[in-house]
């Protein structure tokens, strides 16, 4: 029996789940043929300002690959496939902001990391980024707006 995926929330409803529960999201770790890792500038909190690999959160009754291809097209403008990546590991970000910035509500995600490689660039979309870059290895340890998050996906 098919349950239908709950689409997204709206942001009172969206908060309430935020202030009661875990998020479990995948986080993308994308290579380019140089080894280079791309990060997002991000607007949105949490983590707002800060470069941060792309990724997204799992949808109720959605099942891991169907995430996986939403999230890669939203955040990539492709689909890829789940067996196309990695699994490096599943990993905990806790903040201390919500989307909303509304206070005292912090957020929680159990994140499920993939490493994937792509061979050319993508057209990356700029609704939740400010702007996109590659970087090295060393440029991810060092830049002081490399979030520790993504910096612990090095690892």
């Amino acid at each position: 029996m098919s349950v239908p995926v709950q689409g997204p929330l709206p942001s009172a409803e969206w908060l309430e789940v935020v202030a009661r529960a875990p998020l479990v999201s995948i986080d993308l770790i994308v290579r380019d043929a140089q080894q280079r890792i791309l990060v997002g500038l991000r607007r949105n909190e949490p983590a707002a300002g800060f470069w941060f690999v792309p990724g997204g959160v799992i949808r109720k009754n959605e099942t891991l690959d169907a995430a996986f291809a939403r999230i890669t097209h939203a955040e990539l403008g492709r689909s890829t496939a789940r067996r196309d990546a990695t699994l490096l590991g599943v990993y905990e970000h806790h903040y201390r902001e919500n989307f909303l910035r509304t206070p005292g509500i912090g957020t929680h995600y159990v994140v499920l990391a993939h490493e994937l490689s792509i061979d050319d660039a993508p057209e990356l979309p700029g609704d939740q980024h400010d702007d996109w870059r590659w970087m090295t290895a060393v440029e991810l340890r060092e830049h002081p707006r490399v979030h520790p998050y993504t910096r612990a996906y090095l690892r």
